[in-house]
């Protein structure tokens, strides 16, 4: 859809306001010259002569930025509403080089980059309009303005931009979800994270950024930033989860006992035996049970294993199939160290039917056990 143009007259006295300096806003007065061009293109019918009509008008009035800005915003959207999606999006970087803090051409440039998944821009514009929202609240009180006309101006800019804030907000939150590569994911995370203070989606960015830090085996990063999450939120599950396997698998002295800790008050906070706990809080509980007996087993209490083991598969069978496939391997494996075969076989039985990456692995595990049966015979 295309942003109908703002006529506002006074310009110049709107632009030496300081507070608005913080958010811009294109404003063509009315009765102007290029106010006259404006309403001569948007009288042409024809949507394919408004393109050359607007070079003109940006060549016309080149030494006003103003227009220059919201010409290339007009044909921005113009070629975005023909299907030239690189023209569009080249015209709207040429605004906002005009125009870099005027919201409504960053959530226009976010709609069309959205169209080819250019996550690198989204969450640069998506954040750079997070940034112009939250500077609102800190833009300086004019001398002549009370108190009280300050406050009320402020809260109208805030009310006026907050959907868009919103808006970018959740494409910029789209755009890291939809992200595969951990080393760029995390770098959109910390530009988030300033960006949208509080935001709706934190408990999502923690679990993206936490996972992204433990495919890039980046340790201390992933510690300090779980610590401080649960600094603030102590029954945080996703950042109790993910330290607990991220301990579970580290050689330092002490970093087992850390992984049973986080993961016993995973299993605490996901309350999977509660009467409202629904499937994710159950998932949940069964991964931080199969971390639990994880690393049990690597502790050589391979009895507490196995009770680990036996909920983590309970509650993750026809829940998470590839959880639920790692649980049973390692299940299998401590029947294995129990000499109980026949648990173990059957166990694995399951395991196997699952693709993924401990498909092989239970499936090896199955040979040994089987011929271990035969030997014992």
């Amino acid at each position: 859809m295309r942003v109908s143009r703002r006529l506002i007259v006074g310009l110049a006295f709107l632009f030496s306001l300081p507070v608005f300096a913080q958010m811009d806003k294109i404003v063509i007065p009315a009765g102007t010259p290029e106010d006259q061009a404006l309403s001569a293109i948007t009288a042409e019918p024809d949507e394919a002569k408004k393109l050359p009509m607007y070079e003109d008008f940006i060549q016309k009035f080149a030494s006003n930025p103003a227009a220059v800005a919201y010409g290339n915003w007009q044909l921005s959207q113009a070629y975005d509403a023909t299907g030239d999606t690189q023209k569009a999006i080249a015209y709207g970087d040429k605004a906002l080089a005009g125009s870099p803090k005027d919201m409504d051409i960053l959530v226009s440039q976010v709609n069309i980059l959205q169209k080819v998944k250019d996550h690198a821009k989204i969450v640069e514009y998506g954040t750079r309009g997070g940034e112009v929202y939250n500077s609102l609240d800190k833009q300086p009180k004019p001398a002549d303005i009370s108190d009280a006309d300050f406050a009320a101006r402020v809260e109208s800019d805030k009310s006026s931009a907050k959907p868009s804030y919103e808006f970018l907000e959740a494409a910029a939150y789209n755009a890291i979800a939809e992200e595969t590569d951990a080393r760029a994911r995390m770098s959109y995370i910390e530009k988030f994270t300033p960006a949208f203070p509080n935001s709706r989606f934190g408990d999502g960015i923690t679990s993206y950024a936490m996972a992204a830090l433990v495919d890039l085996k980046d340790m201390n990063r992933l510690v300090a930033y779980g610590e401080k999450t649960l600094a603030t939120n102590p029954n945080h599950v996703p950042s109790l989860l993910l330290l607990a396997g991220a301990y579970v698998d580290d050689a330092k002295p002490g970093s087992l006992a850390k992984s049973v800790t986080y993961a016993q008050k995973a299993i605490a906070a996901a309350k999977a035996d509660a009467p409202d706990a629904d499937n994710a809080r159950k998932i949940s509980a069964g991964v931080a049970h199969s971390t639990l007996g994880y690393a049990y087993m690597k502790q050589d209490k391979t009895p507490a294993s196995v009770a680990e083991l036996k909920s983590a598969t309970a509650l993750l069978r026809g829940m998470d199939e590839q959880q639920f496939a790692i649980a049973a391997y390692r299940l299998g494996y401590a029947y294995g160290k129990l000499n109980r075969m026949a648990e173990a076989r059957e166990i694995l039985q399951e395991a196997i039917k699952i693709q993924g990456p401990v498909q092989q692995m239970s499936k090896d595990l199955l040979a040994k056990v089987s011929t271990t049966k035969t030997a014992a015979k």
